[in-house]
C-alpha cells in the first residue's frame, strides 16, 4: 500500500510530504518529497545588495536566524578582506550560542509532543523565554533578529545587557535538570526511541548528514573546533570550555541526548563570552561601510556550524553591489534525505518518532 503522509509535517512544523510504501504495519520504502515551501531565496539574493541579504538569509531556518546572518556576513567579509573589531567577534559568538540554545530547546520540547508527551514543551518554552528576552533586548526581534551586519553588529550592546545575559544563562542552567528528567528519564519516551531509527556513521557521511544527527551516529565533526571561525579558536582551544558532544548508538534517543547535552555546552560557551566581553576595553562594534558596498570580483565558500548542521554559502561576485550568485547549502536538506534509508524496515507507528528525531526546519529544506 502506498501512503501519502502530507504534504505537511505531522506536527505542523511546515509542509513536507512523505511517500510511504507499507506492507502491513512495516514500511518497505520511503521517499521524502520536498519543495512545497520553496520561496526562491537563492534567486532573491541576486537582486538584493549585501545589506538587504541579511533580511532573507535569516529566514530559511527560522529557529537559527542569527546563525544564518553570521554565515553571510563572514562570507562577504572574507571576500572583502575585512577585519572585524574584537568586541564584535566575541559579541557575535555569544549571540550565536544563545541562538543555538533557543533552537535546541524548541526541539527538546516539540519532539516529545510529537510522541504524545505534552508537559516537556511547557518547560522548554519557559527556558526559551528567558533567552528570548535578552535577544529581544539587544536586537528588537524575537525570531528574525537582523542584528548582524557586514563588518560587525548593527548597534552597540545595551548598557547592563551582559548582566542580563549572565542571569538568564544561570536561570536556564539551574532549571535544565527539570526538563532533562522529563526526557531521558522517561521510560515511555525511552521505549519509543531507544533502538529506533538506527543511522550508522557511513550512511550519515554518504548523505552529507551533519550537526547533532551526525554526531549521534559517531561522526566527530564540528566546524567550531575543526575549522574555527569567530572566537571558537580560543573557546575550543586548550583551557576553553568548548567540547564536541557525540554518541555512537545512532538511534532516536542518541540524537535527543546529543541535543540535550549540547545545550549545556552552549551555555558554558555563552558564559565564557560574557566574561571576555566584560574585560574587553571599550571600542567599536562594527566597521564603517561605504554607502554602496561592492564586493571584489571572485568566489568564496564558507560554512558554519549551525544548530542543525553545516550551513554553507557559496558567493560568486562580479564586483557589483549585489551577488552574481549566492548558493545556500542548508543543513536540513541533507538531514531529511536520509529518511529514505532510515524509514524502510520500521513500523508505521515509529515513523513520527524517526521523522521528529531528524530535527529539521522545512524552510531550511526548501530554501
Amino acid at each position: 500500500m502506498v501512503l501519502n503522509v502530507g504534504p505537511q509535517h505531522p506536527a505542523t512544523h511546515g509542509v513536507l510530504r512523505l511517500r510511504i510504501t507499507a506492507d502491513g504495519e512495516r514500511i518497505v520504502a520511503a521517499e521524502p518529497v520536498v519543495g512545497y515551501m520553496h520561496r526562491g531565496a537563492e534567486k532573491l539574493f541576486e537582486v538584493r545588495d549585501y545589506r538587504q541579504i541579511m533580511v532573507l538569509a535569516n529566514r530559511h531556518d527560522w529557529l537559527s536566524a542569527f546563525s544564518n546572518e553570521i554565515g553571510v556576513a563572514l562570507t562577504v567579509e572574507a571576500m572583502l578582506g575585512m577585519e572585524v573589531p574584537e568586541r564584535a567577534t566575541w559579541a557575535r559568538t555569544l549571540l550565536v550560542e544563545l541562538n543555538r540554545v533557543l533552537n535546541h530547546l524548541m526541539f527538546l520540547g516539540s519532539y516529545p509532543l510529537e510522541l504524545g508527551a505534552i508537559t516537556p514543551i511547557f518547560y522548554s518554552f519557559r527556558e526559551r523565554e528567558e533567552l528570548q528576552a535578552v535577544m529581544e533586548e539587544v536586537s528588537g526581534g524575537r525570531i528574525h533578529y537582523m542584528f548582524a551586519r557586514v563588518g560587525g553588529l548593527r548597534d552597540e550592546l545595551p548598557e547592563g545587557w551582559l548582566g542580563h545575559v549572565r542571569q538568564a544563562v544561570a536561570a536556564v542552567r539551574r532549571r535544565l535538570p527539570d526538563l532533562e528528567s522529563l526526557l531521558v528519564g522517561n521510560p515511555i519516551l525511552r521505549g519509543r526511541t531507544v533502538g529506533v531509527g538506527l543511522l550508522d556513521a557511513d550512511t550519515a557521511r554518504s548523505f552529507g548528514v551533519s550537526g547533532p544527527i551526525a554526531r549521534a551516529s559517531g561522526l566527530d565533526l564540528d566546524l567550531r573546533r575543526d575549522e574555527p571561525y569567530l572566537a571558537y579558536g580560543e573557546l575550543f582551544g586548550p583551557g576553553g570550555p568548548g567540547r564536541v558532544v557525540t554518541r555512537t548508538a545512532g538511534d532516536c534517543h542518541a540524537r535527543l541526548e546529543v541535543l540535550l547535552e549540547q545545550v549545556t555546552v552552549s551555555l558554558d560557551l555563552a558564559e565564557r563570552c560574557v566574561d571576555v566581553l566584560e574585560d574587553l576595553p571599550e571600542g567599536p562594534i562594527n566597521v564603517r561601510l561605504p554607502k554602496v558596498l561592492r564586493v571584489p570580483e571572485g568566489e568564496h565558500y564558507l560554512a558554519t556550524e549551525n544548530p542543525l548542521g553545516l550551513n554553507g554559502y557559496y558567493l560568486v561576485s562580479r564586483g557589483d553591489k549585489v551577488p552574481w550568485r549566492l548558493k545556500l547549502r542548508s543543513a536540513s536538506f541533507s538531514n531529511v534525505q536520509v529518511l529514505s534509508r532510515l524509514l524502510p524496515g520500521q513500523l508505521v507507528g515509529d515513523m513520527v518518532a524517526i521523522l521528529g528525531s531528524t530535527f529539521f526546519v522545512v524552510g531550511d529544506i526548501d530554501k
